[in-house]
Formats: structure tokens, C-alpha cells, sequence
């Protein structure tokens, strides 16, 4: 027998999005809006998946960049530098700076990248209806969403040292082109978490076949 669905929005409710009111819509149209906020109700971001993959695809070409253009340069009059951030990471663990170079490393390389990657197989599994640990899938969009606002470690980073040398020595520090493409990459997941719709992780578990031998 089929089995029927009893979440939220075939019950007619849905939760809006700016202060999470949850409604009673019946017959949800365009201008439907929230009764406390007036922000627009909608039981699902349109075009969720498209507009996250065209973000996500952006950012996975301007990260390319963000790692082989210079990040910072610094200047003296006895030398001038210009570090990359893998060469940066590399140049403070060898001047002692272990701390400083494990958290650049980490917020710089390591979060965007496995943003990326967990954005990118949330929505794999959501196009494929996949039914695999729904939990665990939102678990990991939480997390994205949470470690995304350390993503600009590394900025202000180049920023501090900027100060910190410039008030101590006539050397000069600057950002380099690849803290444009480092920022826009930031930029780019943040909106790339925002536009994906978790619900959807779940929507499959409400749309059972009445024969588990059905193909997909």
C-alpha cells in the first residue's frame, strides 16, 4: 500500500524564512506573505538547485586562482617578497609563527575547500533523491553554514600584519590579486549555502513507491 505523507507543507504550514513564523497557507500564491514579517512564503527556495550549482561552479573556478596569484606582498629596504597563501602558510611556520600558520592553513586552504566539496555532494545527493542518512546530510549543511563566517581569516590576517610592520619598521605590506579572487570565493559559498534548500534532503523520505521493487 502507499505510503502517504504527513509533513508540513501537504498539511498546508509553512515556516518563513526571515522569522521562522510558521503559517497556515492553504492556497499558497505569490502573494501570499508572512503574517508578522510580510516576507514572501514559499514552501521551498525556487530554483534551488540550479542557482547553488551556478554559484558553487564559480567559486570552484575562482579558487584556482585565490591559491596561485600572490596573496600578500611585503617590501623593505633590504628585500621584497611575494608569498601565494600556501607559501605564506609555509614562510610563517618556518619563522617560528606555528600558531598563526596552522590557522591560516586551516581557514584559508582547508574550509573553502571542504565547503566546496560538502556543498557539492548535498546537492548531488539531492538531485539523485537519494534516501542515505538525511541526518547526517543536514548535519553537514549546518556545519557548512556555521564554519563559513571564519572563511575570512586569512584577510584580515594580511591586515594585521600590515599594521604590525608598518608601525615597527619602514617595510610595507599589501594584499596581492589573489585576495580578490580569495573574497569572491567567500562571497560565492556563503550564497551558494544560502540558496540550497535542506528540505530537500528530505523530501524524498515523503515520496515512497508503493512497490520497493520499482526501479528508480
Amino acid at each position: 500500500m502507499p505510503t502517504f505523507s504527513t509533513n508540513a507543507a501537504n498539511q498546508g504550514f509553512c515556516s518563513c524564512h526571515v522569522c521562522s513564523l510558521v503559517s497556515r497557507v492553504d492556497q499558497m500564491s505569490d502573494s501570499r506573505r508572512c503574517p508578522r514579517c510580510r516576507a514572501l512564503l514559499r514552501f521551498r527556495k525556487p530554483a534551488s538547485v540550479s542557482r547553488c550549482w551556478s554559484l558553487l561552479i564559480a567559486a570552484y573556478i575562482l579558487y584556482i586562482p585565490a591559491n596561485l596569484l600572490t596573496m600578500m606582498e611585503t617590501g623593505s629596504l633590504l628585500n621584497y617578497r611575494k608569498d601565494t597563501i600556501l607559501s605564506g602558510v609555509v614562510h610563517l611556520w618556518e619563522t617560528g609563527s606555528w600558531g598563526i600558520s596552522t590557522i591560516v592553513f586551516i581557514a584559508s586552504v582547508m574550509i573553502p575547500l571542504l565547503k566546496l566539496i560538502s556543498l557539492s555532494l548535498l546537492l548531488v545527493s539531492v538531485q539523485r533523491g537519494s534516501k542515505l542518512h538525511p541526518r547526517l546530510r543536514t548535519s553537514l549543511y549546518r556545519s557548512v553554514e556555521l564554519v563559513g563566517r571564519w572563511s575570512m581569516l586569512d584577510i584580515y590576517v594580511v591586515t594585521l600584519l600590515a599594521a604590525l610592520v608598518q608601525m615597527g619598521t619602514m617595510a610595507t605590506v599589501k594584499a596581492g590579486p589573489a585576495a580578490l579572487a580569495f573574497g569572491a570565493v567567500v562571497i560565492l559559498t556563503m550564497f551558494a549555502s544560502m540558496q540550497f534548500e535542506p528540505r530537500l534532503i528530505w523530501d524524498p523520505l515523503e515520496k515512497r513507491e508503493p512497490d520497493d521493487d520499482d526501479t528508480e
